[in-house]
């Protein structure tokens, strides 16, 4: 910045002056939105004890057209592929940042057939949250959701400053208003920016030294043209001190409505979120109950099953004593029907045995008691051949014979008894 001295002045030139200027006009602009919602909101209300307010009332298109002017203060454009920026409504805002309100209108409004702009759907939105009663918790919402609010504004927006939160209360007090808006009217049209009307909210107040003054000067004009003025013909100073009285005193009664209204409202608000939470303290006891009697069920549940689990566990190790014991009867069983070696010599079962006699050219089969008998029976079949009466070669033929059938025998004998304990008696080898 640089800086020159004229005659004693001192001249200063760059950016700082444009900068404070520029913050200035900022400053007053959103002052002068904020103070004449305000204003609006209170004509509103004002007007509400007297009338329906409609599409019709002056008051309301003047509120919408203020409300639409704050949250389209320096409100960014979009940015198109081209690198452009086009223009863009607060409806591209509002239905991103109020997504969270509970049972919102994003949806309806984006689905209605005879709103196609988005200035248009905007304004409707501004209608149907005063027919709900929620348009302060819908700008609540919005501003809470800061980096949305980021994205869309500029800096220096009133949604951005300390005005915001001024601007959700003074909008708290519309929800004691019925509305009663058509969506098809001519005003839902978007071809033209809203226009706001100031003259309502202007009005120039004397101040008292300058009512005086004014007296002063008419008292002295009236003096001066006439000599028979008398003390009886000053009073206007009185009938305007009674003016201004009268319409201090019908100010004092207009706020008194405005704040019993208020009050109203804030008692059956009152009144709704008591009943609100005595719902859900009952609610919260009902609950409450059924997660006792779920807790008490599964722990009997889980008794039971645990009882069931022992009882078939000793019924399992009751049925592995069971088949353990089985086991052992049948081995004792087994081992002793088992034939022992002595009585295999004693009382042998029926030996079969295999003979080959010479005379018969065939196998004879005969059948002995035990093996004394068989030992016998070989034995005096040696002592009765006689070598001489015999031919050589044939005695000795059976001789040997004889021998290898009972080396057979003795050989083959604990299988033929096997097999005889088991009831196979007979069996050609």
């Amino acid at each position: 910045m640089a800086s020159r001295s004229l005659g004693g002045l001192s001249v200063s030139r760059g950016g700082g002056g444009k900068k404070s200027l520029s913050a200035r006009n900022a400053a007053v602009e959103r002052r002068n939105l904020i103070t004449v919602c305000r204003f609006s909101v209170k004509t509103l209300i004002d007007r509400s004890c007297f009338e329906t307010i409609d599409d019709s009332s002056p008051e309301f298109n003047n509120f919408a057209a203020i409300l639409e002017q704050i949250l389209s203060h320096r409100l960014k454009g979009q940015v198109t592929w081209f690198g452009y920026e086009s223009p863009r409504s607060f409806w591209d805002y509002i239905r991103v940042a109020c997504r969270k309100v509970s049972q919102n209108c994003i949806c309806s409004i984006e689905n209605m057939e005879n709103v196609s702009s988005s200035r248009a759907k905007g304004r409707a939105w501004i209608r149907v949250a005063l027919m709900e009663k929620h348009l302060s918790e819908y700008i609540s919402t919005a501003l809470r959701d800061f980096k949305t609010t980021r994205r869309f504004y500029e800096d220096g927006a009133i949604v951005l400053g300390e005005e915001a939160n001024m601007l959700a209360g003074m909008l708290l007090g519309l929800n004691a208003i019925d509305f009663s808006f058509c969506l098809k009217g001519e005003g839902l049209d978007g071809s033209f920016p809203a226009v706001i009307d100031y003259t309502p909210y202007l009005k120039y107040i004397q101040s008292s030294d300058s009512i005086s003054s004014d007296e002063e000067e008419l008292r002295t004009l009236g003096s001066s043209g006439s000599e028979s003025s008398t003390p009886e013909n000053v009073g206007p100073p009185f009938l305007m001190d009674e003016n201004s009285w009268f319409n201090k005193c019908k100010r004092v009664k207009q706020k008194y409505q405005l704040t019993l209204e208020q009050k109203g409202y804030l008692e059956e608000l009152l009144r709704l979120r008591e009943n609100q939470l005595s719902e859900s303290v009952s609610q919260n006891k009902i609950l409450l109950q059924r997660i006792e009697d779920s807790d008490l069920a599964h722990k009997l549940e889980k008794e039971q099953l645990e009882y069931i689990i022992v009882e078939l566990q000793d019924q399992l190790t009751v049925l592995k004593n069971n088949d353990l014991r089985s086991r052992q009867e049948l081995t004792a069983h087994l081992t002793n029907q088992w034939p022992s070696p002595g009585a295999l010599d004693v009382n042998a079962v029926a030996l079969d045995t295999l003979l080959y006699r010479k005379h018969n050219k065939q196998w004879y089969e005969k059948s002995y008691q035990s093996l004394d008998q068989l030992s016998a029976e070989v034995s005096l079949s040696q002592t009765s051949l006689d070598p001489g009466q015999l031919q050589e070669g044939d005695g000795k033929q059976d001789t040997l014979n004889l021998m290898s059938e009972g080396s057979q025998l003795f050989s083959f004998s604990p299988s033929k008894l096997l097999l005889q304990h088991f009831g196979l008696d007979e069996y050609h080898w």
